[in-house]
Order: structure tokens, then sequence, then C-alpha cells
């Protein structure tokens, strides 16, 4: 990426992205010798059952800027109910609508030093065509699962799965490798790699912090497709929040 061009988004992202590379190298490499907010490649968890969150976050682009609000709820023991959705406005354009609904349900809850995975349907329709980097079509469905190793200070992420993109009447394969890594009570480090079996894949990286532990959540992000030039790169800024059971 040519770090002197667009200095008002790239100045920041070129500094987002040299750490984003040194935490993918931190977190995913020794993986080899993705969840919740903000990864794409999902976690075998839900939330709390009778309680809810708000996972919102904007998400810049080069040329446009998404605003999302994904509420969701557990209406019973491992199952989380998600429906929400995305503002997107492009730059000297007209705002677009995203409409996004999914049910996850878990098979094995993930414990310390074990391992869970589940399943996740989802129906989103999106009128922009070029929402790639979000890993969601018109219908999807994939497995999650998720292991903990190392007391919880290393936990990975594993996501596969089909999209069917209605107005290309085809489906495309997806996958995702991803990873947390507590570097403190209050600070996650997270990594990811994720994709299609038709197209280079997508990196991100970032760190979550905690304001109030387990209720109040703030995240940020870097990403860009393997191997490319700065068009497809992005900043996220993320708020979680978490209830109490409520009923």
């Amino acid at each position: 990426m040519n770090c002197h061009v667009r200095v008002t988004f790239s100045g920041y992202a070129c500094a987002m992205r040299n750490f984003a590379i040194s935490t993918l190298l931190a977190l995913l490499l020794p993986v080899t010798a993705m969840a919740a907010r903000p990864m794409i490649t999902d976690d075998a968890r839900v939330v709390d059952p009778n309680s809810c969150q708000l996972e919102s976050w904007v998400k810049r682009n080069r040329h446009s800027t998404e605003y999302w609000a994904l509420p969701g709820c557990s209406p019973a023991e491992n199952m989380e109910l998600t429906l929400g959705g995305a503002i997107t406005r492009e730059d000297h354009a007209a705002h677009n609508t995203d409409l996004m609904m999914q049910a996850k349900l878990l098979l094995k809850s993930l414990e310390t030093d074990s391992y869970g995975y589940g399943v996740v349907v989802g129906y989103a329709q999106h009128p922009r065509l070029d929402n790639n980097s979000s890993m969601v079509g018109n219908t999807y469905a994939y497995l999650p699962a998720s292991a903990s190793f190392f007391s919880d200070r290393l936990i990975l992420h594993t996501n596969l799965g089909a999209l069917h993109d209605k107005e290309k009447n085809r489906t495309n394969l997806t996958w995702g490798i991803g990873s947390e890594m507590p570097v403190s009570n209050t600070v996650d480090l997270i990594a990811e790699v994720y994709g299609d079996h038709r197209s280079r894949p997508f990196y991100q990286a970032g760190l979550r912090y905690w304001l109030v532990h387990d209720r109040i959540q703030i995240d940020t992000t870097y990403g860009n497709r393997m191997n490319h030039r700065g068009e497809e790169q992005w900043l996220s800024f993320g708020l979680r929040l978490l209830s109490s059971p409520l009923w």
C-alpha cells in the first residue's frame, strides 16, 4: 500500500496496517509451527441465556462508510438470534440499507482447554454488490468451531460454510481462521484471515478493550485483501454492550 496517498485515510491506515501485520504474525504463525465483534470468523459461543447484546460499529472503506447495529438475544440455552443491519453512505452518493438475520445453535459449548462447535444459518439483503469483505450474501450457513489452549491464553476459531449469491446465481464455499489472545484482564488481541474459494482472502487484526468487564467493550481493527494495495482496505471502530439476564 502506498502510505502517501489520501493522507486523511491512509496515514492512520498505514499505522494500523503495520499493527495488523504484527498481530497476525504473533497470533497466527505460532499455530502453524477464525467470533465476537469485531471478528468476521465466528466463535462457538453465544450470549448468556435470557440476556441480550448490541454489537455496533463504524467501518470506513476507501470510498464509503458503513454504520452497523446487530442486536442479538439468547432465548434458550446454547441459542442466539440476531436481527440488524447497516446504513452505508457512498462518497458523494446516496446511502444504502442492509438487512441481516441470523440464528446460531451450539452443539457443544466452548470450555477452558477444550473445544466447542455449532451451526449458523442466516439471510442478508445487500443492495450494495461490493460488500465482499463482510462475507454475507443472500443466504448463508457455516459451522463455527473454537478451541481453547493454555487456560484461555489462546483461543482459535475456524469456520467452514457456503454462501449463495442470488444476484449472481452461484454458491461460494467460505472459510475463516481466527485467533484471540488476552494480553491483560481488559485487552485482547485478535487476528483472522477469511475468504471463499473464488478470490484472494481478506485479513483483519486489531484489539478489544473492556471498559466494564463482561458488559461494555470497545474495539478497533484494520483489514485488507491479501497481496492487495489500498483500494479494499478498511478501518473499523466498534462498541459492544451486553446485558444481564432480562427474563
